[in-house]
C-alpha cells in the first residue's frame, strides 16, 4: 500500500514521540521537519493536523507546535469504547452483510495475510484498517461506523505501537480469520464478542502494553 508523504511523516513522528525520542513538550519546528524529511510545508501541516487529532500533539496560538503528554488512564478508557463499538459493528455486520461486502471482507483478508507473512507491522497496520472498514461498512450503520473510524484514529499511535509486541501480529492474524469466520456463518453474537476481544487490552496484552508505553517515555496520569 503506497503512503502519501503526509503519512509517512505522521508515522515518523508517531514513532519518535512513542519511543521517547521527541520528549513531552518538545516543540516540533515545521520548517525543520520540511528541511529534515525534503518536503514541502503541506504534508507538514496535514501530519501535523493528524497527530493533534490523535493527541500526540498540541498547538498553542502564537508559541507553536508541542509534543502532548499523554496518561495511560485515559488511553486505557478509549480501549475499553473502542471494544464495545467494534463488538457492535461486528454484530451488526453478521446479520447485515452482502455478499459483496463478505467478498470485499475476505481479500482485506488476504492482504493482512501477506503483509504478515512479509513481516512488515506497518503494512499489516494499514491493512488491517482495511479490514475493519470493511466491517464498518457491512454493519450499514453509518453513525456507528463513523464513531468507530474516529475513535479508532485517535488510537492509531498505540494500536500501531501494539503490533511491535512479539507475536502480536499473528495472533491478530488468527483472531481476524475467527471473526470473518463468524460473520461468514451469521454469528452475530460470535463475531461481537470476538471483536471486543480483539481490541480490548487486557490479560498479557494489558500488560504489554503498560510495558511499552512507560518504556517508551509517556508521561503517566498527565492529560
Amino acid at each position: 500500500m503506497k503512503r502519501s508523504n503526509a503519512q509517512r511523516l505522521r508515522d515518523a513522528l508517531e514513532d519518535d514521540i512513542i519511543n521517547g525520542r521527541r520528549a513531552p513538550g518538545e516543540r516540533l519546528d515545521p520548517e525543520a521537519l520540511c528541511q529534515d524529511f525534503e518536503v514541502s510545508r503541506t504534508p507538514v501541516r496535514e501530519a501535523i493536523q493528524q497527530l493533534v487529532a490523535s493527541g500526540l500533539v498540541t498547538v498553542t496560538p502564537k508559541k507553536g507546535t508541542f509534543v502532548a503528554r499523554v496518561g495511560l488512564d485515559q488511553l486505557i478508557e478509549m480501549f475499553e469504547v473502542m471494544a464495545e463499538l467494534e463488538g457492535m459493528c461486528g454484530r451488526l455486520a453478521a446479520r447485515r452483510n452482502t455478499e459483496e461486502e463478505l467478498v470485499a471482507l475476505r481479500e482485506a483478508m488476504v492482504r493482512c495475510e501477506a503483509a504478515a507473512r512479509a513481516g512488515d507491522t506497518d503494512e499489516y497496520y494499514y491493512e488491517n484498517e482495511g479490514f475493519h472498514h470493511a466491517i464498518y461498512a457491512a454493519s450499514h450503520n453509518g453513525f456507528l461506523a463513523e464513531e468507530a473510524r474516529q475513535l479508532k484514529q485517535r488510537l492509531k499511535p498505540y494500536r500501531r505501537l501494539q503490533l511491535q509486541v512479539r507475536k502480536r501480529m499473528s495472533r491478530s492474524l488468527a483472531e481476524h480469520r475467527e471473526i470473518l469466520a463468524a460473520i461468514e456463518r451469521g454469528d452475530a453474537e460470535g463475531a461481537e464478542c470476538l471483536l471486543r476481544e480483539h481490541v480490548l487490552i487486557q490479560g498479557e496484552r494489558f500488560s504489554d502494553f503498560v510495558s511499552s508505553v512507560r518504556r517508551f517515555g509517556t508521561r503517566l496520569g498527565a492529560v
